[in-house]
């Protein structure tokens, strides 16, 4: 896949959130992917306090969600822990295993946000724009904005707002009885269209298929690189 150079990865934290900045306006947020025929997610896990990580990406069928190819990239991630600047830290790694990819997929899922964000420009966001496919983000927790519960049943959902009462994503019941999760557009994805995929590669678990893949793939490959340590997160 090719990888739009839209900003310089050698930046300070204050200089990263101009650039999200400068990004934000040029999100399309509104769309449904059409003869989606291929779909990916991707996810990064590396050891705890460590900077050293590996980026996956798994591309799967659609609609039959069968894995039919998987990158990994390992390397170093030199940019801070920064809440709100996911992108820059776990960004360079993801779009090196993007770049070998051989399949061009038609729709993308993040373990992340995507307009759910402070400055309405998350991992999903991000990504989206600089690989300029359609993008969506389905997070296990919420970063920002406010939203009720939704009902117990797989399906339910209630709107995500920030502080101006805009609705920035979903809170989405994906198997009932489970805690939801929290989706949002990236890019090229309409609010309504980002649920209703989340829910359509839900393989029968909480996480989206895609990501759940891609969880499965790069934490097996962080063990076989770096050992059996703590990872950023679990399933």
């Amino acid at each position: 896949m090719k990888v739009q150079k839209l900003h310089s990865w050698h930046v300070r934290p204050a200089e990263a959130r101009a650039v999200q900045e400068q990004l934000r306006p040029k999100l399309t947020l509104k769309g449904t992917p059409r003869n989606v025929k291929l779909v990916a997610g991707a996810d990064l896990s590396y050891p705890r306090f460590s900077s050293e990580a590996v980026g996956g990406v798994v591309v799967l069928t659609w609609p039959g969600l069968e894995v039919v190819e998987t990158q990994t990239v390992a390397g170093r991630m030199s940019f801070p822990y920064v809440p709100g600047l996911l992108s820059f830290r776990e960004g360079p790694l993801l779009l090196q295993a993007f770049k070998r990819l051989r399949m061009d997929p038609h729709l993308i899922f993040f373990d992340g946000q995507g307009i759910a964000h402070p400055r309405g420009i998350g991992l999903a966001s991000h990504m989206g724009l600089l690989l300029d496919r359609p993008s969506l983000g389905c997070a296990k927790s919420r970063l920002f904005g406010t939203s009720a519960e939704p009902d117990r049943e797989a399906g339910s959902r209630t709107a995500l707002y920030d502080s101006s009462g805009l609705q920035i994503g979903v809170t989405l019941r994906t198997r009932t009885g489970v805690k939801p999760i929290f989706v949002s557009p990236g890019h090229r994805v309409g609010m309504k269209a980002a649920a209703q995929w989340a829910l359509r590669v839900g393989g029968g678990y909480r996480i989206p298929e895609p990501i759940r893949q891609a969880h499965l793939l790069v934490n097996r490959r962080r063990i076989e690189l770096l050992g059996a340590q703590g990872n950023k997160s679990s399933p």
